[in-house]
């Protein structure tokens, strides 16, 4: 690919988009649709500066980087086009303009070569448990998911049980992730970089997932909720809690690629 002047790693959910259960005023519009039902939007700033991202994409390249599977990731519908790279099932499947890279999945499948038998005891132990409440899934063979009754308690014994050198537990309202370390956002941040050559990475997120992917940026933009709660190394700003995080993010990402290839053309 021609190489970027900057990548623009950003989480979608509560980052970019929100569900029907934020509130954003009466000023906003769907991005997806679920059996019918209207389930996340984003504001109209927010869809504005997203028109500023697209009319720059000689400068810079947006890339959705998220759990969510290639299927629920094509529901989503920003109007923007269709973008020319995505990374979903947490980085281990790449999506260049909307089709699965087979090369990078199976790269993906050979790194947490080493963290399959901590999946298939994360498997088993959930299997068992009378908390979950909710099917149990091997999403590509890359990680674990499920839904549970007392999320917390749930991860806690978890982390006990599993060897969390080679795998990582998140939990997310009830949701449990039982994911590789080698699958992390951040080590797609490192792999994408080496694959496009970029110059230049930030990224955007506001959850525990999100973590690792702001430390890899050369700048990452952690929610005030987020910040609150984790230590990050001096590569990572805190967005104010004034602004909603999309339009925070997006401006900063604007703003920064005006300095960056400003400097470049001196």
């Amino acid at each position: 690919m021609e190489q970027p002047k900057i990548v623009f790693h950003t989480d979608l959910d509560n980052t970019l988009i929100y569900s029907y259960k934020h509130e954003l005023g009466a000023d906003k519009h769907c991005v997806e649709v679920y059996h019918g039902r209207e389930i996340s939007f984003i504001t109209a700033e927010t869809e504005r500066l997203l028109q500023q991202i697209k009319a720059r994409e000689n400068q810079i390249v947006m890339i959705p980087t998220t759990t969510r599977t290639t299927e629920q990731y094509h529901r989503i519908q920003l109007g923007i086009g269709e973008l020319p790279y995505a990374l979903v099932c947490n980085g281990g499947v790449l999506l260049v303009r909307g089709r699965e890279d087979e090369d990078w999945y199976h790269g993906s499948l050979e790194r947490i070569r080493d963290s399959r038998e901590m999946l298939h005891l994360a498997l088993a132990l959930l299997e068992k448990d009378p908390r979950r409440s909710f099917e149990l899934r091997f999403i590509r063979d890359l990680f674990v998911f499920t839904k549970c009754q007392e999320p917390e308690a749930v991860v806690c014994e978890l982390r006990q049980k599993l060897d969390r050198k080679v795998v990582e537990v998140f939990q997310n309202g009830v949701k449990v992730y039982v994911v590789p370390k080698a699958l992390s956002k951040g080590s797609a941040v490192q792999r994408f970089r080496e694959y496009s050559g970029a110059a230049y990475t930030i990224a955007a997120g506001d959850s525990e997932f999100d973590c690792s992917m702001l430390e890899e940026a050369d700048l990452g933009i952690a929610a005030p909720s987020l910040a609150r709660t984790q230590l990050f190394s001096g590569n990572v700003i805190c967005a104010s809690e004034e602004r909603l995080f999309a339009e925070t993010v997006l401006d900063t990402v604007l703003a920064r690629c005006t300095l960056f290839c400003g400097n470049l053309c001196q």
